[in-house]
């Protein structure tokens, strides 16, 4: 999934009791919400592997 602000690409990064998006370019975390109505197929598949997400 590419990051809405610098075309750079959004990976999933687990942190302690959550689960982010950052993009490896500019460093900009997303929580899942933000970016839900555009996650691809790829990234759908890494975050149904988690059974809780907690939005925070």
């Amino acid at each position: 999934m590419k990051c809405p602000d610098c075309q750079g690409e959004l990976a999933v990064l687990r942190q302690c009791r959550r689960v982010r998006l950052k993009c490896d370019q500019c460093g900009r975390e997303y929580q899942i919400h933000e970016v839900a109505a555009q996650l691809d197929e790829k990234t759908e598949e890494l975050l149904a592997r988690y059974t809780t997400i907690i939005y925070d």
